[in-house]
């Protein structure tokens, strides 16, 4: 008999990863499906798709203009439905199927051969979870990563463009960073050494270098920060930036917003344990703790800075906080979260007023200077906050199930760099190509007209208020 095994975080002689596999040999032990993760898992998917509708656009929303609030609801809205269906035709396939290094194959398109008997593994040799759950978790995760990317060009972008580049990034950014990092035969697969190395050959490419990601900080958060800073820089800046002071509209909206997305990134992080146990509770707490030292860390840096501290700045800081603990909240301590937020805060502070500045883009919603520079610092951060020596767990060895022995944080540091640059260079090529594409065959920007009576009317015939 054969079972499906999937999604499951490991660590073997620096490998390391969440993915899905194929049919393997069966497990030693017997496959179980346990009630209580299953509803876990149910619990965090809705969690996670909160963070997206209506968290991320209330975020978002409340940051842009009055005239183009609508536009960022529709958006963010729109491309939730979009990857969705996706997602269920080719992107689960091509992200967690045995391929090659870099793409999955096409064995499960259209969730062929996935029944409500269907399983996928968890952290556990023998535990599992339902494959269809699995699938719903890991679509609300593709979701997220390409509605992240507007901020950086909202108030300036066509409603058809938006659509066309998010067709072609999911398809060739988004899905060969998902199976690169988190592709592997699961871990009833690695029963002695020769096993483990046969099973580890099948995995992702950033997998097999050992690039430790939890929940995203290379998929998800790295490539929307970059792939937001290539589409600010190309469609160019909104008109009266530096000229004309633009606020946002609705610090309240934003506010909502950040603390949906705070509720709901229990579910992102917590959920990618795929079991309600001992290491969830870890990564719950992490989760609560570094948003909340990020938000006192970006607050502190305004207030000396400035001379007042803001909301807009409070709720940024949690984001920040929340972006880079997400690679690390598997392994890291409680004081590790805690010096990982502080960090973030600060950095991410100085990265959307002093490095934005002096570079001169408009990256309008600071993805890139919250989610690209909040996850490049949370990946590398991960190799430290990891080590046992302060306070973090380890790596473990599913060969051996037990964790090892040696922790070599500057091995570890130089996976991490393996996935973080991979991250950067793939999604500033795909972004690239997939908006030249969107420019030449519906164009990027409307027009000047357009931007300045706002995106609401103009692009969608509706207005979020009447007043």
């Amino acid at each position: 008999m054969k079972y499906l095994t999937g999604m499951a975080l490991f660590a073997l002689f620096g490998l390391s990863g969440m993915a899905f596999a194929e049919e393997v040999a069966a497990p030693a032990v017997q496959a179980t499906v346990n009630k209580g993760d299953t509803a876990w898992m149910i619990v965090a998917t809705v969690l996670v798709a909160l963070m997206v509708i209506p968290g991320l656009a209330l975020f978002y929303g409340g940051m842009v203009r009055a005239k183009n609030m609508l536009s960022i609801l529709m958006q963010v809205f729109v491309i939730f439905s979009l990857t969705a269906i996706m997602w269920a035709v080719f992107g689960y396939s091509v992200a967690f199927t045995e391929g090659n290094a870099f793409f999955g194959g096409l064995s499960k398109t259209f969730l062929k051969g996935i029944t409500p008997d269907s399983m996928a593994a968890t952290f556990s040799k023998g535990v599992y979870v339902p494959e269809y759950i699995y699938v719903a978790f890991q679509l609300t995760f593709s979701a997220i990563t390409p509605a992240l990317i507007i901020g950086a060009f909202a108030e300036r972008v066509k409603f058809s463009a938006v659509l066309l580049f998010t067709v072609i990034w999911f398809s060739f950014c988004y899905l060969p960073m998902a199976h690169m990092v988190w592709y592997w035969a699961g871990p009833d697969a690695y029963t002695d050494a020769a096993a483990a190395e046969t099973a580890g050959a099948t995995a992702g490419f950033l997998f097999q270098k050992g690039a430790l990601d939890f929940a995203g900080g290379t998929v998800v958060h790295i490539n929307a920060g970059i792939a937001g800073l290539v589409g600010c820089l190309m469609i160019g800046k909104r008109i009266g930036y530096g000229k004309e002071f633009i606020a946002p509209h609705s610090v309240t909206m934003n506010m909502i917003g950040a603390s949906l997305l705070w509720i709901g990134w229990f579910g992102f992080n917590a959920g990618s344990n795929l079991e309600a146990n001992g290491l969830a509770a870890l990564v719950f707490v992490n989760t609560l703790l570094a948003a909340a030292a990020a938000t006192l860390a970006w607050m502190g840096a305004e207030w000396a800075v400035r001379g007042k501290p803001s909301m807009l700045g409070a709720t940024s800081g949690a984001v920040a906080g929340l972006v880079a603990i997400t690679p690390a909240c598997g392994w890291s301590g409680p004081m590790g979260a805690i010096g990982l937020g502080l960090a973030v805060g600060a950095v991410c502070f100085w990265s959307v007023t002093f490095l934005k500045h002096a570079l001169n883009y408009d990256d309008s919603l600071d993805a890139f200077g919250v989610h690209g520079v909040g996850g490049i610092l949370g990946a590398l951060g991960t190799a430290i906050v990891a080590s046992p020596d302060l306070g973090g767990t380890g790596v473990w060895d599913y060969v051996t199930n037990a964790t090892l022995p040696d922790y070599s944080m500057l091995t570890q540091i130089t996976s991490q760099a393996w996935g973080v640059g991979i991250a950067i260079v793939w999604s500033g090529v795909v972004s690239f190509v997939a908006f030249k594409i969107a420019d030449v065959a519906v164009g990027l920007r409307v027009s000047e007209a357009t931007e300045r009576e706002g995106l609401d009317v103009t692009e969608h015939g509706e207005t979020a208020y009447h007043v």
